[in-house]
């Protein structure tokens, strides 16, 4: 499939004409055809027009057509096949492998939500009959449903170019909930954007629906950005990114006339707790676990463990040295951008001039351009606490173990922590007493509590959770990540004294679409 350098304004390819991406093969520093020209304000205005004048169909389409559309979109990226595959490592310089796996889980998610649609709880239908003889007041007939808030913007993400980024669970939950979508494409992946965007575009034209139900987008800097936050027909957004990236967008929505939601992934270090009695038994396989975590990837995911909180004593000294020896023998790594690996030097030259944190280890060093060499710092509770800094979020290959003088301490570090996607457990049974009276802290700090395991690997099921306290994300009422993602993009309506003709499908009497109600209280069969 040959690449055209052009954005697609629902079905229409079109060629920008601002300041243009181009993508750069992080592996070599090559730069890749083709130049993708940035869009005008009157061409995001046009996406976003389409998006409204698609709105109303696309919301009301049965429950069997949307999750038809899902599946669409998950064959449609399929039939790409090794094309996808080599732009998005020649963009990335993600290994095949690990591309292949994000392929897979970016149509699984598309096919879990049609199954989420097909079933419709997401509704969660809500009946309260009418009662004209009760007494001292009648109650009028109440009928409540889930209906899509409208077009959302959505913003492709750097570090997964396929499973974060246009087709990826933003969009999907979007689309499930029945919002159009106009996704911004990231810089980094023009390419593998464009393919993708090519696939759910023609899922829209093979399923018969409105043109604007999809719209993809690129320019540089944050100008296209803002323009689509700020349009009075987007009513959500979708982001994962930098904390700054997150927080302008935040500030854009809310200085609108109508201010809307956006969900923002942005900043987390994911604290790893190591309990007592789980370090003296088990210090080595906890070193070799946490480094393999750590430097999965590059360490380029957002439940990357960029903190580790334990008791000061030998068993920590013997984890500390056990890490340090796995963390020498790791190899260098290819990260996503020049831009990603630029930000992720200053951040190590920030923490190894800090006067707070002492270098345990770093890896081999780079043979290439671009490469990630993992390293390991070790502060104290006191100096942690006494130095904000130290609590910035590093993203790739780098964490920091606190030590602490006892539980007290530890205590106190986990109640200074911000706002975190995960926070981990390692625990003996002898820890449980110790881990019971930590866990209302860690409940009120992440949105996502592991017992014997590394944050890193998100499942994408139902009952997963990717948010978390700001700065994690802008809100935490909400996951990114699982069927209950739907969520962000609905809003309740009651109908009251409705007759059954006027009626939503979901709603009328005789319950057509077999849902499972709340009806007068008591949940139907």
């Amino acid at each position: 499939m040959t690449l055209t350098g052009k954005m697609l304004i629902g079905q229409q390819a079109v060629t920008g004409s601002r300041e243009a991406i181009r993508a750069i093969d992080p592996a070599t520093n090559l730069l890749l055809d083709p130049l993708y020209p940035g869009g005008t304000l009157a061409q995001v205005e046009q996406a976003c027009a389409l998006a409204w004048a698609a709105f109303d169909r696309f919301r009301e389409t049965s429950l069997e057509a949307r999750a038809t559309f899902l599946e669409t979109i998950a064959a449609q990226i399929e039939a790409l096949g090794d094309v996808l595959i080599d732009r998005a490592v020649a963009e990335s310089g993600l290994p095949r492998a690990r591309l292949q796996g994000e392929r897979g889980r970016t149509c699984g998610q598309l096919r879990s939500f049609a199954r989420t649609v097909r079933a419709g709880e997401w509704l969660d239908v809500r009946v309260d009959s009418a009662q004209p003889q009760r007494q001292p007041l009648p109650r009028a007939d109440l009928r409540q449903r889930q209906v899509p808030l409208g077009p959302v913007a959505v913003f492709g993400a750097s570090n997964f170019p396929l499973a974060f980024s246009v087709a990826g669970g933003d969009t999907a939950s979007a689309l499930a909930a029945g919002c159009p979508v106009v996704v911004k494409a990231h810089g980094a992946h023009p390419g593998t954007s464009e393919l993708v965007g090519q696939a759910v575009a023609r899922a829209v034209q093979v399923c018969n629906l409105p043109e604007g139900v999809f719209s993809l987008l690129y320019g540089s800097g944050r100008e296209v950005g803002i323009a689509l936050v700020c349009d009075e027909r987007i009513k959500a957004v979708g982001f994962t990114g930098s904390r700054s990236g997150g927080i302008a967008l935040c500030q854009a929505a809310q200085a609108r006339h109508e201010p809307i939601p956006v969900y923002a992934e942005m900043s987390s270090i994911n604290p790893v707790f190591l309990f007592p009695a789980a370090l003296q038994a088990h210090a080595e396989t906890l070193a070799q676990g946490f480094v393999a975590s750590l430097t999965q990837g590059a360490g380029q995911f957002c439940t990357n463990p960029g903190l580790v909180i334990a008791r000061q004593g030998p068993d920590l000294d013997h984890f500390i040295a056990s890490a340090a020896q796995h963390i020498w023998q790791s190899p260098a790594q290819t990260m996503l951008t020049p831009g990603i690996y630029s930000a992720y030097r200053s951040g190590i030259e920030a923490l190894g001039a800090n006067p707070h944190a002492d270098i345990a280890a770093t890896g081999t060093p780079a043979e290439g351009p671009n490469q990630c060499q993992a390293h390991l710092f070790v502060s104290t509770a006191r100096d942690f606490l006494g130095d904000p800094s130290l609590q910035a979020e590093v993203f790739g290959s780098a964490s920091l173990v606190v030590t602490c003088e006892d539980e007290r301490e530890i205590r106190e570090v986990a109640e200074h922590l911000e706002g975190q996607l995960t926070a981990t457990l390692h625990l003996d049974d002898a820890d449980l007493d110790q881990a019971r009276a930590l866990l209302p802290v860690l409940e009120r700090k992440a949105g996502r509590l592991l017992v014997n395991g590394w944050p890193t690997g998100v499942e994408v099921c139902d009952a997963m959770v990717h948010g978390g306290p700001f700065p994690a994300t802008s809100d935490p009422r909400a996951t990114s990540v699982g069927t209950a993602a739907i969520r962000r993009f609905l809003r309740p309506v009651c109908y009251q004294d409705f007759p059954d003709s006027l009626l939503p499908v979901a709603l009328q009497h005789g319950n057509p679409l077999h849902l499972r109600r709340l009806l007068d209280g008591e949940r139907e069969a």
